[in-house]
């Protein structure tokens, strides 16, 4: 029993260091059915919490520690009334155009009480998520009740919806249990170098952009949007210090020849654009932020 539910689990034999989370995987259908629940997709970083006793920590998806970025959230985690927890969601308010009030979005729970959850259905875990007390910096992510969700998200200028099968257990790998529905594409890219600015523009022109293709690092277009003064110049700062002699793109075309600088393919950024081209290029591209939470080899483009 707990919060009044009576349900099966099973006892987890000690307590994980790391469980891989579940990600969603990118579909261009829309849909409802009463088999799916809808959540908004959130603008941020993907963190797992994972709470022993008194112990806390943070965890991006890619297992890089984040408990010094969010240290409101590691203290209102550490106060929940239960002896440990994993919990899955989405922080906001660091990075991008979220930046501000630090929010951590929960939308899964993986363990509680010394119970491994993750074989329940989705709707149980939500329900013995509903029964933790989350108060602010935490949030509980709320099912959208719409007839065509999507369309919603993108009149809000949301990033999208993800759809969840609400019989799926949590699976630590992509998983068709769970689709993502977007407005608008936004994927992460690498900056392989950047064009000098003109005008009254400072700092830099536009970022040079690619992805990982095995061994190739590809160029997919620039971004020259979504930028302040602020973050033109500290970024040229940052780019100066990796600078290289020739471009790192192995795989390019229509790279600029003039005005051009090159830098090692280090820098792993956010970037919406409408759609790719043909050619492999976004086209309407504009820069979200800086991502600190996956490195740059990890990086390839998203298909459905």
């Amino acid at each position: 029993m707990h919060g009044g539910l009576c349900i099966y689990w099973r006892v987890a034999p000690a307590f994980p260091e790391w469980l891989e989370p579940m990600a969603a995987t990118l579909t261009q259908e829309r849909f409802t059915g009463p088999d799916w629940l809808f959540e908004r997709k959130l603008d941020g970083i993907r963190l797992l919490a994972f709470k022993r006793g008194t112990t806390v920590h943070l965890y991006s998806r890619n297992r890089l520690l984040q408990d010094d970025r969010y240290p409101t959230v590691v203290d209102a985690i550490e106060k929940l009334p239960v002896k440990d927890a994993i919990l899955d969601g989405e922080a906001t308010g660091v990075w991008g155009h979220s930046t501000g009030r630090t929010t951590y979005h929960v939308f899964d729970v993986l363990r509680l009480d010394g119970r491994d959850v993750t074989l329940l259905p989705l709707e149980e875990r939500r329900a013995l998520l509903a029964s933790l007390p989350l108060r602010a910096p935490l949030a509980r992510v709320p099912a959208i009740d719409e007839d065509k969700p999507w369309e919603r998200a993108c009149a809000e200028g949301w990033e999208g919806v993800i759809a969840k099968r609400r019989n799926a257990p949590y699976e630590h790998k992509r998983s068709k249990h769970w689709l993502k529905m977007k407005c608008e594409a936004s994927q992460e890219l690498v900056i392989g170098g950047f064009t000098d600015p003109q005008g009254g523009r400072k700092g830099l022109g536009a970022l040079l952009v690619g992805y990982f293709e095995g061994d190739d690092f590809v160029f997919a277009g620039k971004v020259g949007t979504g930028f302040d003064t602020k973050l033109l110049l500290e970024l040229r700062e940052r780019l100066d210090k990796i600078e290289l002699p020739k471009t790192p793109f192995t795989k390019a075309t229509g790279l600029p020849r003039l005005r051009a600088h090159w830098t090692k393919p280090e820098i792993v950024v956010q970037v919406a654009f409408l759609e790719w081209t043909g050619g492999g290029k976004m086209r309407h591209s504009r820069l979200l932020g800086i991502r600190t939470d996956k490195s740059a080899r990890e990086v390839v483009r998203e298909t459905p």
